[in-house]
């Protein structure tokens, strides 16, 4: 067996506040994802670029986040969800792991939110695993349609044996995720409360990791004053047993 860590974590764009009052972030975002030591980092939220946040901070890296995010070794993959005045963001996947191939659909439900998921597909010592990042809106009908949608596109873009991950913020607490991902075959481990949101005084779960064909082993959210001065979500980490073949 081999241990496989998977970490999700809305950055809201690495930028906190608003106004003259808000602040650069992603400086100290990427000292969060390093520590974060998961094999595979699920973002969403993330820049491609922002040409008026880029004029307002002088600090403004000049590489797109996700590649700035990227620990030494890791591959970013990043795909765009919404064009913007600006610029444009999106979600994005920083594995460990070689990435092998990787596609994005549009989950776009209404004109007022730009919403996508990324697939990717990594090797782990031979094995394929799949990873999806979703962002799901903020209007529970639409939601509902986006986890029909995703069903969909896992039982048409993913082979029904193959390991998969589901991960990224799905903007709600109840059971309609929980629901509707069971139909696919994915569950997400549930032995503790693990609260992501609001990230100073965090009361609900809008962050998760769902799986298929790996073993639960632990869920951690990291708690303290400075992870919830970086975004207004807490990161989400699991740890799954992923069975491959000995060599």
């Amino acid at each position: 067996m081999t241990l496989v860590r998977v970490a999700t974590y809305n950055i809201h764009k690495g930028v906190q506040g608003i106004g003259p009052a808000r602040r650069l972030e992603i400086h100290n975002l990427a000292h969060a994802v390093e520590q974060l030591d998961a094999d595979i980092v699920c973002l969403q939220e993330v820049r491609k670029m922002h040409r008026r946040e880029a004029e307002y901070f002088p600090q403004w890296p000049e590489l797109p986040q996700a590649d700035y995010l990227a620990p030494e070794g890791y591959t970013a993959v990043y795909r765009t969800n919404a064009h913007t005045r600006h610029g444009e963001h999106g979600n994005a996947m920083l594995s460990r792991w070689p990435v092998v191939a990787h596609q994005h659909e549009d989950m776009s439900d209404h004109r007022f939110e730009q919403r996508g998921l990324l697939h990717s597909e990594v090797l782990v010592h031979g094995v394929a695993l799949h990873v999806v990042v979703v962002h799901l809106g903020l209007i529970k009908a639409s939601r509902v349609r986006q986890l029909a949608q995703l069903h969909q596109f896992i039982s048409r873009e993913i082979p029904a044996h193959a390991p998969l991950v589901v991960a990224g913020d799905f903007n709600d607490w109840g059971t309609t995720v929980q629901s509707a991902l069971g139909k696919a075959g994915l569950s997400a481990y549930t032995q503790q409360k693990a609260a992501t949101f609001p990230s100073r005084l965090p009361v609900v779960q809008l962050d998760h990791v769902y799986a298929r064909g790996m073993t639960p082993v632990g869920v951690h959210v990291p708690r303290g004053r400075i992870w919830g001065q970086m975004s207004d979500h807490l990161p989400l980490i699991a740890d799954f047993d992923l069975a491959v073949d000995p060599l």
